[in-house]
């Protein structure tokens, strides 16, 4: 089975592992080399790396619709395309360039989630399971009908990032049990449902706002679904304050205010319940428990500091 991988990010590294044992990897396509980090030196993507250490072609084309690329891949003489985060949206004539087209492991059990971010709005919306779905690509935003599926429980203490990785896995699994099936014609692919169509749009910072006019047990889940971006926080006496850890409890008051000030953590009133804040990190410093954020600060049950 000749394959081309496309994908950037560490999510896709499994998925690419996963066909370098099923078959022969023509080509990984990734995105160009960008700056990153505070020094702004430009860096491989892990995709990037992983093809490089393993001595796979890798293309990385600036700009794909419109352009000739789609020939590229054609030539290739590719069985299948594998997509796994690869961070552009695929035209047709790309999509059809492989014998068998294009299929796309995405993090979440569609239609439920469809976009950029299905990890963390699962996890934000409370839900109980996500998973994975192995799904044939066509033009639209991942409407393609399913191959295959694999479901993974959300657990209490579940993060964007813990998920991440349990997903990551997932996904190989997923392409070593079904893309062989899949390139041969011996999987059914089966239309989506038109019910239960939910979006993931692409996480902005403020989405990390704890906003108290909400309810305790949705902050706690939209503190675990950000993490670790773009973080949850809010202000304390008008700085900057990031939230690592926090509990819903059953507290009552205006949104807002201050009920309960102790070294294990400081409960502030939520629309319905509190929420108790146990890891703070004022801005420019490090994070620290509740108890050494108070030292040195006097703050009273009764008082909104917080907004």
């Amino acid at each position: 089975m000749r394959i081309v991988f496309m994908g950037t990010p560490a999510f896709a590294v499994k998925s690419l592992e996963a066909c370098l044992s099923l078959g022969e990897v023509v080509a990984v396509v990734t995105q160009p080399d960008k700056p990153r980090g505070r020094g702004q030196e430009v860096s491989f993507s892990p995709v990037k790396e992983l093809a490089l250490a393993k001595g796979l072609p890798v293309l990385q084309p600036l700009k794909i619709r419109g352009t000739n690329f789609a020939e590229e891949l054609r030539a290739l003489n590719a069985d299948v395309g594998v997509v796994t985060a690869y961070g552009k949206i695929l035209p047709q004539d790309v999509l059809d360039a492989p014998r068998r087209g294009c299929v796309n492991v995405h993090a979440s059990l569609l239609p439920r989630f469809r976009g950029a971010a299905p990890i963390q709005w699962a996890i934000a919306a409370g839900d109980e399971k996500t998973g994975v779905c192995l799904m044939q690509m066509d033009a639209g935003m991942d409407t393609g009908g399913i191959i295959d599926c694999a479901e993974l429980t959300i657990g209490a203490e579940d993060t964007s990032a813990s998920m991440h990785d349990k997903l990551s896995d997932l996904g190989g699994d997923v392409l070593e049990r079904s893309l062989q099936r899949y390139v041969d014609g011996a999987l059914p692919v089966k239309p989506q449902p038109t019910e239960g169509v939910v979006m993931a749009p692409m996480i902005k910072k403020e989405d990390g706002r704890l906003d108290w006019s909400k309810r305790a047990v949705e902050l706690e889940r939209r503190l675990r679904a950000f993490t670790p971006w773009p973080g949850a926080f809010c202000t304390f006496e008008g700085a900057l304050l990031k939230v690592a850890k926090a509990s819903a409890a059953e507290g009552k008051s205006e949104p807002g205010t201050v009920l309960a000030v102790t070294a294990e953590g400081i409960e502030v009133a939520c629309a319905e319940g509190s929420l108790v804040l146990q890891t703070l990190q004022p801005e420019g410093k490090r994070a620290m428990t509740a108890k050494e954020f108070l030292a040195g600060r006097k703050l009273t049950v009764g008082s909104k500091p917080f907004a």
